[in-house]
């Protein structure tokens, strides 16, 4: 079997951009990944043609291998880009293995050691605490949902005191307690805005009276002593790792004790080998991993195949798919899990190929906020 093909596909999920890559043997099977694209999104389309030139001809099953090959040809090490791009060919190739021998990709990770994934939502949409619940109430109906992400910031966190709004996250922590189900779960998601790391303190441990299932990255990821800091004085489990790339970068933090959970995402990292690399590590260090995962249902079946296969799995980042035709039978929650598909081959989602004959991208870029002296929000 050799590879003869490298396609790309720019799509989208609702209002969120996605890009699909398909890799095409001589055998007639064919196997799908999904790229990280939040921006710089077209930039992916020429790295993907590039690296379809290195990799033709060989077979595509010798996964390990052209994974190292992709890595290496360049100089330098791939950064943001190239490791999405590689991401998404390797994801490619796990499925054309997996389909030539007609199993899931989780039997190919060592089968699976548990019959389904337990995911949670994110609700950034209800301010307040009764319309959240109510929200969140629908999903425990409909999906049997009972874990959500939600953001920590009532308000403006450039505007007014800093200890108001903690008290002000604490406040409305605590009347989502009231109002929910004493079995639901609640995380919490700073998105990196903060960069003192006592504050940051002060909004976790602000939190932590009324049980978070985590708090999740409120500090920039580059510097590793702070993490230390933050988690020796933090009384919530402290979650990070969106932006890492490497199994280096999460071993640094995991030596300093800077996490109790880790968050890598297999669409940045590079792909399966990596993320299960990470996954090692971190186990290694008692520490648990829940998969960042804001894409599509590609990635988000991708995602399931490694959690099913995952000793220290927590739980799963998980994105209700917004008119998505070219996901045939996206994997949906039951019970608050996803169930694993024993009998079909790959990822077991089926992507329709009519539906992607044309661009149907749609931009989406980070809202940059500013501070009160004119000067932008993040430092």
């Amino acid at each position: 079997m050799k590879i003869i093909a490298i396609k790309s596909f720019m799509q989208r999920d609702g209002n969120r951009p996605r890009l699909l890559v398909r890799v095409d043997t001589d055998e007639g099977i064919s196997g799908w990944g999904e790229a990280y694209n939040h921006g710089p999104d077209r930039a992916l389309v020429p790295v993907l043609d590039y690296l379809a030139l290195q990799i033709a001809g060989h077979d595509p099953r010798r996964v390990e291998f052209l994974y190292q090959m992709l890595l290496q040809s360049s100089r330098f090490p791939p950064g943001a880009i190239g490791l999405a791009a590689i991401a998404a060919i390797e994801q490619a190739l796990w499925d054309i293995s997996a389909k030539a021998l007609n199993v899931p990709v989780y039997r190919l990770l060592g089968g699976a050691m548990r019959d389904r994934v337990r995911v949670y939502l994110g609700v950034y949409t209800a301010p307040d605490p009764r319309d959240g619940v109510a929200k969140m109430l629908e999903m425990e109906d409909r999906y049997g949902l009972s874990a959500f992400k939600l953001s920590p910031y009532r308000r403006d966190l450039h505007a007014g005191r800093w200890g108001l709004l903690c008290e002000e996250a604490g406040q409305y922590f605590a009347a989502l307690r009231r109002l929910a189900p004493p079995e639901f779960e609640f995380a919490f998601d700073a998105h990196a805005k903060i960069f003192e790391p006592y504050q940051a303190i002060q909004l976790g441990n602000a939190l932590a009276p009324y049980d978070p299932l985590f708090f999740e990255e409120p500090i920039r990821p580059e510097h590793i002593p702070a993490w230390a800091r933050l988690r020796s004085q933090l009384q919530a489990p402290l979650a990070t790792g969106e932006c890492l790339y490497n199994r280096f970068e999460f071993l640094s933090l995991l030596a300093a004790g800077g996490a109790d959970i880790v968050q890598p995402d297999v669409c940045v990292v590079g792909g399966l080998i990596e993320m299960r690399r990470i996954a090692a590590l971190a186990e290694a260090h008692f520490v648990s991993v829940a998969p960042h995962n804001p894409m599509g249902p590609l990635a988000t079946a991708v995602n399931l195949h490694l959690a099913a296969a995952m000793p220290n799995f927590k739980i799963l980042e998980y994105r209700l798919p917004t008119d998505v035709p070219w996901a045939v039978d996206p994997y949906l929650p039951v019970g608050g899990y996803l169930e694993l598909r024993p009998d079909r081959a790959g990822w077991g989602l089926e992507i329709d190929p009519r539906a992607l004959e044309r661009d149907d991208y749609v931009h989406w870029e980070r809202k940059l906020p500013g501070k009160p002296d004119g000067s932008t929000g993040y430092t």
